[in-house]
């Protein structure tokens, strides 16, 4: 009898414990965030690794190292419920991200959405996110509901921000009578959401305020200004952003030092965050690894080398100093004045590393101007010498001012960068129409669903009846997925795009500069006989500000096993191809599958 009550009371406690609890309180006139009735101060990370499935126990690990108890995420994926669970293993929580569309371009991306008028977005983002909450909202793993990130920083008018605010409160209010055990954040830059959120949003419990450098100390004195009773997470922080940055030399902005940025997060947190009464706690941006302009500013890693900013997280978390210090560069200057492109110019740099490691320098570029995806670009520059003989670049063929970094590796791979700025001059460059990325080939537009630099949203015809699946993984040509497209009905017309930005026609600067390719190739097939399609790239005309300059297409048969196709682009202008890859088609009286893979210019 005994044995059995011991059972049933462990299947009791197993069932509840599933579930954890996160309440929020005012005690002593101070805000608190409870898990299972227990206080819980948000020592967070933002995570950038969600995709990378295999190495979560490899980042958990690291996180309890750095002292990080909670992550952030923007949104929900194939993977949520993979990363929910390695978090529960290390006793992480997560802030689970839901997205909400921009309703114009900006800081955040380049999409456009109308809050106004299109019902049918909206019924799509409030499926989403009650599918999503519905979902996770038993995980032991989750903390907070995050709900969109941003919306009226990059929301043009007020008239828009009020449809956005009524539509947040009505997601909100139906989370609320689905999951009364987490409480919603919703995030927003700044203050921008905070009169929005009181007059129209009762239903957030958090507010989640994306703030960088020393506005942190003020956020709390902004919600008191308003008379706001609620507490507030900081969903980002790190040094000052290049936003805010008023200093410019060459028409760039200074980035900080990585001291600046080692002590931004440190004494930030201790000084601005920790001691506030209504601030439940921060999430440092970002724990993460890139090559973009990004990275070396706020990452606490670039291309997988370690950062001040991962070092100086475990110091605010734990006050535990770095195991290996980063190297730091001292000086780094360039000439001053104009210089023509692919001449080399000397370097003035100091550079030292507290553990007497030997360094590895090199050199790259970034440049401030065009297209966002242009602007995220840090290339390698062509370098000579060495730390005791000084060091020369040659410049690239760019017109205008450059951004140019330094690196410090050490044996520890720790990297210290630091970056100042030049005048280029190059005539064939100051006369580039459209300044986007230029690729190296062969430059894939698919291949196993991994890094897309076009993507399928433009959708045409009969667009209701089709169906996209970027993970077709039954049968493919190469590789692990290939790309199904399912046309649903019997009659009439459609087509799809993989275009750049996403859901743009034309309105919005992006794309690539393709101009070496000589041949766009890809293999295709159908799920029945002579299923004809168009298939190109080029899509958006010239009656656009920002078209493709070439386009070019093909009229195919396709058959039932897995066939290349080839269309020579040599002659075409390929500097800015906004739409990588267009195909058509339509039905004879039949449903149909068309699958595609490995398609690259080359």
């Amino acid at each position: 009898m005994n044995k059995i009550l011991a059972f049933c009371s462990l299947i009791l406690f197993s069932c509840f414990s599933l579930n954890a609890q996160t309440t929020i309180k005012k005690i002593d006139n101070r805000w608190s965030l409870l898990v299972d009735g227990k206080p819980f101060a948000v020592k967070g990370a933002t995570f950038g690794y969600d995709k990378d499935l295999d190495n979560y126990d490899q980042y958990f690990e690291e996180l309890n190292f750095l002292g990080v108890n909670t992550i952030r995420t923007w949104a929900t994926a194939e993977n949520t419920e993979s990363l929910l669970d390695a978090a529960e293993k290390y006793h992480i929580k997560v802030m689970v991200g839901i997205w909400m569309r921009h309703g114009r371009p900006g800081m955040e991306d380049d999409d456009s959405f109308d809050y106004l008028k299109d019902e049918e977005g909206k019924k799509a983002m409030y499926k989403n996110a009650i599918e999503a909450v519905q979902k996770y909202k038993n995980h032991p793993a989750v903390l907070t509901w995050g709900i969109g990130n941003e919306v009226y920083l990059n929301t043009a008018t007020d008239e828009e921000k009020e449809a956005y605010s009524n539509f947040l409160e009505r997601i909100c209010k139906e989370i609320k009578t689905i999951d009364q055990n987490h409480p919603i954040t919703s995030v927003e830059a700044w203050t921008f959401g905070l009169d929005w959120w009181q007059k129209y949003v009762p239903s957030i419990d958090i507010y989640g305020l994306n703030c960088y450098g020393a506005g942190a100390h003020f956020l709390s004195a902004e919600l008191e200004k308003r008379r706001i009773d609620k507490p507030y997470i900081i969903t980002e922080f790190g040094v000052t952003g290049e936003w805010d940055i008023q200093q410019e030399k060459n028409g760039v902005k200074v980035e900080p030092t990585d001291q600046e940025k080692y002590k931004a997060i440190v004494e930030g947190y201790n000084e601005w965050i920790k001691p506030k009464s209504d601030c439940l706690g921060v999430y440092v941006f970002h724990y993460a690894s890139g090559n973009s302009f990004a990275a070396p500013w706020l990452f606490t890693h670039y291309n997988g080398m370690t950062r001040p900013q991962y070092w100086a997280i475990r110091e605010a978390y734990t006050k535990e100093k770095p195991l290996n210090n980063v190297p730091i560069i001292n000086f780094f200057q360039l000439p001053e004045t104009k210089v023509q492109s692919e001449v080399w110019i000397p370097v003035q740099l100091e550079a030292n590393d507290q553990e007497k490691e030997n360094l590895d320098i090199r050199f790259y570029y970034n440049q401030r101007t065009g297209s966002r995806k242009r602007r995220d670009q840090i290339l390698p520059l062509a370098y000579r010498g060495n730390i005791m003989d000084g060091f020369e670049i040659q410049l690239p063929k760019e017109d205008g001012g450059i951004k140019v970094y330094v690196h410090a590796k050490d044996s520890y791979n720790n990297v210290g960068i630091a970056s100042t700025s030049i005048l280029v001059s190059d005539k064939e460059a100051s006369q580039k129409k459209y300044l986007v990325p230029k690729v190296q080939l062969p430059f894939y537009i698919y291949q196993d669903n991994e890094d897309l630099p076009y993507f399928p949203s433009a959708y045409m015809g009969n667009y209701k009846a089709i169906e996209v699946d970027l993970n077709h993984t039954a049968d493919v040509h190469t590789g692990k997925t290939a790309v199904k497209i399912r046309y649903n009905a019997r009659d009439n017309w459609y087509g799809l795009g993989f275009v750049d930005p996403a859901n743009d026609w034309g309105d919005i600067l992006g794309g690539y500069d393709i101009s070496q390719a000589k041949k766009l190739s890809f293999w295709a097939k159908a799920d029945q006989k002579n299923i004809k399609a168009t298939v190109g790239f080029g899509l958006i005309n010239k009656d656009k500000p920002f078209p493709d300059t070439g386009k070019k297409s093909i009229e195919i048969v396709l058959t039932e096993k897995w066939k290349k196709y080839t269309i020579k682009a040599k002659k075409e202008d390929l500097s800015c191809i906004r739409s990588g890859f267009v195909i058509f088609s339509s039905s004879d009286g039949f449903p149909h599958e068309i699958y595609i893979d490995d398609i690259l210019f080359e």
